[in-house]
């Protein structure tokens, strides 16, 4: 159930390629290379078809529709094979079909897989919660095989000998709220409104379901802002497997949060004065508007209409379902199994960053500044000539000659 499950909603077909057309197109006798004109001309029309799609968003709606409605379909090429080919293609196809037979088996073992060395990951999930929370210490043999050989911040016995006169926290403070800081993708959902709440989260675990899915499981201490003791987000999976036999994520469902007066976390309130036009009277109106939360996690967004006609509205929503769904994996996969690592820091050594386009920024500057320096170098040789451009210093060596 790992990164094996596709991001994908099951509404969403990818493009097939078009099938080779019976007959070659014909090659144009006019053609010719793109001069600077035409380049030009051509730039031209790019941006006036751009600037007509932007004013007419309608027209780019039926556009798209069109276009959906052709993906897939074929150019003509397999209906016009002699008989016996085609025979031979549909008979390929009945052996793709067992071929998906077994990638659909692969999936549902290598589930099974996963299900049996989550129950003996769970003990030591359990164990890092005791310790975390105060309930226990970890064993001399732990601590041992915890250090590491270059790390100077590893604790010493007489570091902790000292300390045992002066009163120390129990377990771990902080711990999940530090860890899900360190995962970029939670810590960009992490308001300062919220870390006041997430001090009391004791732990995070997960749960597979009996059907294909999994649910997130929100532990928290007694609190001023809401009265859960548990919070949980589950995420279901289409009954049917999809292309290749994968699991085909469906939809994710939230626990309500039981908010005490005013401690709404996802919500904020507008004051707003208002003048009589009669009267001339003044008075403050107050209105609660949706705000910026981590807790919003717990409301997932809900998949949009197949009639929907808000192109760009469904467009929001699908990026944000999948950015949800990747918020739920990377929580199950990253921050659950190696939270002290998140808690660290020492997991962000291991996280892929999207930096190639950087790169070439940085690779640019470096070839900047090459060119800069060499501007100064030759700018310093003007100055040793007496400030003559260097195609001059050449000259006046060549008479002196």
């Amino acid at each position: 159930m790992g990164s094996e499950i596709p991001k994908g909603r099951a509404n969403m077909t990818a493009p097939t390629p078009q099938n080779t057309p019976a007959n070659n197109a014909p090659i144009s006798s006019h053609a010719q290379a793109p001069g600077v004109g035409s380049i030009a001309e051509e730039d031209l029309d790019r941006a006036a078809a751009a600037s007509i799609f932007a004013q007419n968003p309608a027209l780019v709606s039926m556009m798209q529709s069109k276009l959906s409605s052709l993906v897939g379909k074929s150019s003509g090429y397999v209906e016009s094979l002699p008989a016996p080919v085609r025979k031979r293609v549909t008979g390929l196809k009945g052996i793709q079909k067992d071929h998906s037979k077994l990638e659909a088996e692969f999936q549902e073992e290598v589930l099974q897989l996963e299900k049996k060395y989550f129950a003996k990951f769970t003990p030591l999930y359990e164990k890092r919660a005791k310790i975390v929370n105060g309930q226990t210490e970890p064993t001399e043999a732990e601590v041992e095989a915890g250090k590491s050989e270059d790390d100077d911040d590893d604790v010493k016995d007489e570091d902790v000998k000292e300390e045992t006169t002066t009163e120390v926290a129990s377990g771990i403070p902080e711990f999940w709220l530090s860890a899900m800081k360190n995962q970029i993708s939670l810590a960009e959902l992490i308001t300062d409104r919220d870390e006041e709440a997430l001090r009391s989260l004791t732990d995070i675990r997960m749960e597979y379901l009996d059907r294909p899915g999994f649910r997130l499981i929100f532990e928290f201490s007694s609190n001023d802002f809401f009265s859960n003791t548990t919070i949980t987000k589950t995420y279901f999976y289409r009954e049917e497997n999809g292309y290749g036999g994968d699991f085909i994520y469906d939809h994710a469902e939230g626990d309500k949060i039981e908010w005490k007066a005013g401690k709404d976390l996802t919500v904020r309130v507008e004051s707003k004065k208002q003048r009589n036009k009669n009267t001339k009277q003044t008075r403050v109106v107050k209105k609660t508007v949706p705000t910026e939360s981590f807790f919003n996690f717990f409301s997932p967004p809900a998949a949009p209409d197949d009639d929907d006609d808000e192109v760009d509205a469904s467009t929001d929503i699908e990026e944000r379902l999948e950015l949800d769904y990747q918020l739920g994996e990377d929580i199950k996969e990253k921050l659950i199994p190696r939270a002290i690592d998140w808690f660290t820091g020492e997991a962000l050594q291991f996280e892929e960053y999207e930096e190639g386009d950087d790169a070439e920024f940085d690779e640019e500057d470096d070839e900047d500044d090459e060119d800069e320096e060499a501007d100064d170098s030759d700018e310093d040789d003007d100055d040793e000539a007496g400030g003559q451009p260097k195609s001059q210093q050449n000259s006046s060596e060549c008479k002196n000659q």
